[in-house]
């Protein structure tokens, strides 16, 4: 549990850097202080500029712990070898380019609404991994490869959040 919250102080700083960093440079409005996660995903434009910035490795790797995905389902999802992102890794402060960025924040955003919805990584990442008739028979995680597939996943997890089963 003690951990658990040092990762989400660490997180919070580090979204913390990142907003001011942009806000700085782009002079984006923006409530800097206290700022949380969804609140970031919620700003569009901050979201924006955060990603003609670049996502940090460091940013990245705090995403990726929240999330339910393996490091072989973020390869695929980055269109990244596994080797790529290990590397990446190791090096001091390797910023995303703008491309992978974008789908960083996006795969967060589902992260943050499967979660919500599923209340647990475990039943968000089984529900991904199970093919759905109003998904068209596809895996959810399938359809995540794609901008237009993420949207898909996101309507459907707003339609699971409201109770509505097709």
């Amino acid at each position: 549990m003690n951990s658990q919250k040092n990762n989400y102080n660490e997180f919070n700083k580090e979204l913390s850097s990142l907003i001011e960093e942009v806000s700085s440079v782009y002079k984006v409005s923006s409530s800097k202080n206290n700022i949380s996660y969804k609140d970031f995903l919620n700003n569009k434009m901050l979201i924006v500029h955060s990603i003609r910035k670049g996502i940090s490795f460091s940013f990245f790797n705090k995403i990726k712990n929240r999330a339910p995905f393996t490091e072989v389902d973020w390869s695929n999802f980055l269109n990244i070898s596994t080797k790529s992102l290990q590397r990446y890794r190791s090096e001091k402060n390797h910023i995303f380019k703008p491309i992978h960025s974008e789908k960083i924040i996006e795969l967060a955003e589902v992260i943050v609404l499967g979660n919500d919805v599923f209340d647990s990584n475990d039943n968000f990442y089984s529900w991904l991994k199970t093919s759905s008739i109003a998904l068209g028979s596809m895996t959810p995680i399938e359809l995540l490869k794609d901008s237009y597939g993420k949207e898909m996943v996101m309507e459907e997890l707003n339609r699971i959040d409201k109770g509505i089963f097709i």
